[in-house]
């Protein structure tokens, strides 16, 4: 009966366990999920880094370059701006500079493919 009781208390406390490590424990890779935001500077931050990138690979000209940094530039402004205003970032202003940056991010990545840098010349 004792063996009994002590394996009894060790599954309760077993149960009790596994849900407070579950909450403890952060969702991984949150952005990619459906519906998360990833931070706005952190997402400037790799578009700028994409854009240096190509333009050290070659795989990007200069006006191509000119460019996107220009777009970039745009976007910054307009996210100050959006910051700016009253109530501050909206959801909608965040979703349309997430929509801005999307259509950035696949400008970027088409200007690098499309065969026109440096390298081949």
């Amino acid at each position: 009966m004792k063996k009994f009781s002590l394996i009894l208390a060790g599954l309760g406390i077993a149960a009790a366990a596994v849900p407070a490590a579950a909450i403890a424990a952060p969702a991984p890779h949150f952005a990619s999920y459906q519906g998360g935001w990833q931070n706005i500077n952190a997402r400037q931050a790799k578009l700028e880094a994409r854009i240096n990138q190509g333009i050290r690979s070659g795989s990007l000209t200069r006006a191509e370059a000119a460019r996107l940094r220009a777009q970039f530039r745009d976007l910054n402004r307009l996210e100050a701006r959006y910051r700016a205003s009253r109530p501050g970032l909206t959801l909608a202003e965040r979703r349309d500079l997430d929509r801005r940056f999307d259509a950035l991010s696949a400008r970027i990545r088409f200007e690098k493919h499309d065969r026109q840098g440096y390298r081949g010349r």
